[in-house]
């Protein structure tokens, strides 16, 4: 069962969870795939809620975005097993089905193909409406060198070479699992 919520009415449950780390999920080509975020923001755009995810350019989660343009965010309330957070932040869609190692249990979405996630039951169905390729020139110098110091490459957990593109999502449903 599915409860409708009003996305401001959980403003500050959605940005808390973003702080302390939320999932983003895509699904692209018959295959879910889920990725911790920690950066995210809510607002509203053209008059619709959205929110605005930031994807850096080697993941395996940007590739199932550019491909099928619809997420779902999914946001843990009350206690949750923190491993998920864990797993998903830490191991690629590439190489690995986190869903399945997880055990995580996957709940059809109403408006789009993108299912939520049991576990985390916040649940914000998002259709992209608009993207953005970061402008590395535009990025003042001491952001550069906090989060893009060009150590780690591309490919691996904790890469930090590549920049991001933010992908503005179109709220169409905001619902807790129940």
């Amino acid at each position: 069962m599915k409860r409708e919520i009003d996305v401001v009415s959980y403003a500050n449950e959605i940005l808390t969870g973003v702080k302390n780390g939320v999932l983003l999920t895509t699904k692209a080509g018959g295959r879910v795939n889920t990725m911790a975020i920690s950066w995210g923001t809510l607002g509203i755009e053209w008059n619709k809620p959205i929110f605005t995810t930031f994807v850096r350019e080697g993941r395996f989660t940007k590739r199932q975005l550019d491909e099928n343009g619809e997420f779902t965010i999914n946001i843990p309330l009350g206690e949750y097993d923190r491993k998920i957070i864990g797993v998903c932040g830490t191991k690629s869609g590439y190489d690995t089905d986190k869903i399945k190692e997880l055990g995580l249990t996957l709940e059809e979405a109403e408006k789009i193909s993108v299912p939520g996630i049991r576990e985390l039951p916040l649940t914000l169905e998002c259709k992209v409406i608009y993207k953005q390729e970061q402008d590395r020139h535009a990025i003042r110098p001491e952001e550069i060198e906090a989060f893009y110091p060009q150590d780690v490459a591309s490919s691996f957990h904790g890469s930090n070479r590549d920049f991001h593109t933010a992908y503005y999502g179109e709220i169409v449903k905001a619902y807790i699992i129940e």
